[in-house]
């Protein structure tokens, strides 16, 4: 029998990623309270959230209940899930705590149908990523990402030079950006080479001035290359 103690990641210092269930359990209590707020029109409710979404997001995990109450009782129960990137959700928990404070500033303001718009809307959100998985906080990320990276000129990544990589590169390499704790990293790597790609990894946290430079603003990020760093194709 497996042992569902056992994790890869510590959620406590390894802030890079983080279990994917984590951010939907978060969400899950998130959703929870800011609906209560909307119903019952206390200002205190959306402020509790902002609250505890800023101390999380400052002070750290051990800060954000529902992240703990994942770590410590969920989590040993069922097995850690599938690590990703844990600056999509971050992002995601910045938008929340900045409409849930706007939120409560309405309510005291005398504005309570703009306080209750706002905090069902991201009761909906919330809720939403909770059942499905679908976060919109993250997605609204990666898409300013993306933007920042061609805004730099490297969002296409149009050409990786040689000299940045360990290893000579050859017809069709694909460079992959990754990050050793990341399951997607580790999973669409493995797929590669099953396809019988050459694969050259960078890896995110050792080179950071690399995922800079390329403008890398998640993982995993990969590109086909010809042998003068070329890029042929965007595979992830």
């Amino acid at each position: 029998m497996p042992d569902r103690t056992y994790r890869t990641a510590d959620p406590y210092r390894d802030l890079d990623v983080i279990d994917a269930r984590a951010p939907r359990t978060n969400q899950a209590a998130v959703g929870a309270v800011a609906l209560l707020g909307a119903i019952t029109g206390l200002w205190w409710l959306p402020a509790l959230v902002a609250l505890q979404l800023t101390l999380g997001l400052v002070k750290g995990r051990r800060w954000c209940l529902a992240c703990v109450a994942y770590f410590e009782l969920i989590q040993p129960r069922f097995g850690e899930g599938p690590l990703e990137d844990a600056r999509p959700p971050r992002f995601a928990n910045q938008m929340g705590a900045v409409v849930m404070a706007i939120s409560a500033v309405a309510y005291l303001g005398g504005v309570p149908l703009l306080g209750g718009a706002l905090a069902l809307l991201v009761a909906a959100l919330a809720l939403l990523s909770a059942a499905t998985g679908f976060c919109t906080g993250c997605q609204m990320y990666k898409l300013y990402a993306r933007v920042r990276g061609l805004g730099r000129g490297h969002g296409h990544i149009e050409r990786i030079e040689p000299s940045d990589l360990e290893g000579g590169l050859t017809g069709n390499t694909v460079v992959q950006f990754t990050h050793p704790l990341c399951s997607d990293c580790h999973r669409l790597e493995r797929d590669l080479r099953e396809q019988g790609r050459t694969v050259l990894t960078v890896d995110v946290r050792e080179h950071p001035q690399l995922a800079r430079k390329y403008g890398v603003g998640v993982v995993p990020t990969a590109v086909a290359v010809d042998a003068s760093g070329a890029v042929l194709s965007r595979l992830a």
